[in-house]
């Protein structure tokens, strides 16, 4: 096998492992969100799990379940957004590390 090559494979598993411990980091990770001004707050994991969701008890009016619903709704929406951008950028970053030399022209 090529010197050129070998070193690629190399750097590919390496780029791997890399992105395997990445990917564990991230799902591990919390992330959290409030809406309407912080009246609910959700916690999420990165695997898109939900954790907690806590409510100002000034939302908790019964006429109005329907808004702290959408409240709940935006908080963790909003958490899985942060999640997930994080882990776009992380795994981007990664790949940007890979020495393709003269392999692609």
């Amino acid at each position: 096998m090529p010197k050129d090559m070998r070193q690629l494979m190399q750097q590919a598993a390496k780029m791997q492992e890399e992105l395997q411990k990445t990917q564990s980091d991230l799902a591990d990770r919390e992330y959290e969100e409030t809406a309407g001004g912080g009246a609910v707050k959700a916690v999420v994991r990165g695997s898109g799990e939900l954790i907690s969701v806590e409510f100002d008890p000034a939302v908790l009016d019964p006429d109005e379940a329907e808004l702290a619903g959408d409240l709940v709704v935006a908080a963790v929406n909003g958490a899985l957004k942060k999640a997930s951008d994080e882990a776009g950028a992380a795994m981007g970053g990664l790949a940007g590390g890979l020495d393709l030399g003269g392999l692609l022209g």
